[in-house]
């Protein structure tokens, strides 16, 4: 899933970032992990994504466990608490491109967290990894209903670069139908 849900209205329970360490983790926290992506999922299904959040929890286990393992996730902890974090890659793909793009694949922070520079501090993070792996530019996906998370990325120099268009479709329509 790719998505975001990196900022949002602070609270009193943490006033800024200093209080979350950022570091990589052992696979130890996956559970933890695939407990903060299943809150994403459900997150981002108010903002119309399609992914089924505990349906999905087998396949988030091992994808997550494979970037614990690579070296792609990074996590937010407060107190020894997970309380956020972001997975990305280099993206690897069939056509030879003039860039080499890293992916940022997800990003979540806790609600008690946000709007405390965690998620600036997880993005940080990400991108500076993926400088380390020669990325040259990086992408990321946000929901379009989702305008804090398109907010966050716009005030960290991210701009659309493609997009993506969706279109319900009624079970037996037809070409012909649709465009009347």
């Amino acid at each position: 899933m790719e998505g975001s849900d990196a900022s949002g209205p602070a609270t009193d329970a943490v006033s800024d970032a200093s209080a979350v360490s950022i570091d990589r983790p052992d696979p130890s926290v996956v559970d933890a992990l695939v407990d903060l992506w299943v809150a994403l999922a459900t997150d981002q299904r108010a903002h119309d994504s399609h992914i089924l959040p505990e349906e999905n929890r087998p396949v988030v286990r091992d994808t997550i466990a494979r970037q614990a393992v690579s070296g792609g996730v990074r996590v937010a902890r407060s107190g020894g608490e997970v309380v956020g974090f972001v997975t990305f890659d280099i993206e690897r793909g069939a056509y030879a491109q003039d860039e080499t793009r890293g992916v940022v694949r997800n990003v979540y922070v806790d609600p008690e967290y946000r709007g405390a520079d965690v998620g600036t501090a997880l993005m940080d993070e990400a991108e500076a990894a993926l400088r380390e792996a020669d990325a040259t530019v990086i992408s990321l996906e946000a929901m379009a209903a989702n305008r804090r998370a398109r907010e966050f990325y716009r005030g960290r120099g991210y701009s659309p670069h493609r997009i993506q268009f969706e279109k319900r479709i009624e079970k037996g329509e037809t070409a012909d139908s649709a465009s009347e």
